[in-house]
């Protein structure tokens, strides 16, 4: 039977789960909220880094990224920051989409399915 690693779980979410190969990032947010879209998005994009890093793999291997953003107007922003931390020709399948937030401060979420 095929290991299942969960990275820091608690009573409702792990950071991450790995399993055959594949990792599952939890929904990463600023730790320091009271940045703007810049801030909070170069937070999320090296916090999701380090979780990669953890388990053996990089923002090359990205198979499909969700982002969740307050306001839709924040993409411009988030593409920028997204677009220099993704190699070119390597982006993954994507959503971006408008979601209420569970924090009114939170601004930008991003979860991800990568590979080793």
């Amino acid at each position: 039977m095929s290991r299942i690693i969960r990275t820091e779980p608690n009573a409702i979410l792990s950071k991450a789960v790995e399993y055959h190969g594949f990792i599952f990032t939890q929904g990463v947010v600023a730790k320091d909220l009271s940045q703007d879209i810049n801030g909070q998005t170069k937070d999320v994009l090296a916090q999701l880094d380090a979780i990669l890093e953890e388990h053996g793999t990089d923002n090359t291997r990205i198979l499909q990224a969700q982002i969740w953003l307050k306001d839709i107007a924040d993409r411009d922003a988030l593409n920028t920051h997204w677009s220099a931390w993704i190699q070119e020709g390597l982006a993954p399948a994507r959503a971006c989409v408008q979601a209420v937030m569970a924090d009114p401060r939170i601004l930008v979420e991003i979860m991800l399915t990568t590979t080793k």
